[in-house]
């Protein structure tokens, strides 16, 4: 899917105090290690992770992570959503949002390169939030001030998306506190280590029926 736009931000649109918020509230809750889509699929299965596992977890990602669905949080960020999916020309069709990972990322931590969306629709015939549905925008919010923390930066990669695109694309636009950037899901990108301080974000993950 070849596009206009790879990516829509806004620039520090979120408070100061929205993003304390955001991190102390996150900061309260149960942390967990960030996992991606393979160890994912194998706990839902009911199998649990071998050392293999996690070895292999440990060099694609490293990040520590907290779930969030609270209404006031999707309140803030959802008008932003809706206009970028309309300025970047994507008009998408999408209609439900998923729990917001609020991840800290500290000394050494990354997130290799990867895509948010599946190979399939989500099959939960019993959530019909979920069921059929597959994500088509991706949400990152950037909570830190950049004076907090070095490196870490998001970029993009384009090569495989568009044959006239053929860089990887650091996403500075975001690196003020309270940016936001959204961008389709199946586009693929990574969180460079960080080599300094704590990076903190808000990430979420936006559904629709597939695409005809």
């Amino acid at each position: 899917m070849n596009l206009e736009n790879y990516y829509y931000y806004f620039k520090g649109v979120l408070s100061p105090k929205f993003c304390d918020d955001i991190i102390k509230y996150g900061n309260t809750q149960r942390e967990e290690q960030a996992l991606t889509g393979g160890q994912t699929s194998k706990l839902n299965e009911g199998k649990k992770l071998n050392k293999k596992d996690i070895n292999d977890l440990k060099k694609k990602r490293d990040s520590n992570i907290t779930w969030l669905n609270d209404r006031w949080i999707y309140k803030e960020i959802h008008p932003y959503i809706n206009l970028a999916n309309k300025l970047a020309g994507w008009n998408f069709q999408w209609n439900f949002s998923e729990n917001c990972q609020f991840t800290k990322y500290k000394l050494n931590q990354f997130y290799d390169w990867h895509c948010d969306s599946w190979n399939k629709p989500y099959d939960m015939p019993d959530n019909l939030d979920f069921h059929g549905k597959i994500r088509k925008l991706s949400v990152t919010c950037s909570l830190s001030d950049p004076k907090d923390y070095k490196g870490g930066e998001l970029e993009f990669d384009f090569r495989n998306m568009d044959p006239d695109k053929k860089s990887v694309r650091k996403c500075a636009e975001i690196s003020e506190r309270g940016s936001i950037v959204v961008f389709p899901s199946h586009v693929w990108h990574r969180v460079k280590p960080v080599t300094k301080g704590t990076r903190y974000s808000l990430v979420i993950w936006n559904l629709g029926h597939p695409f005809k």
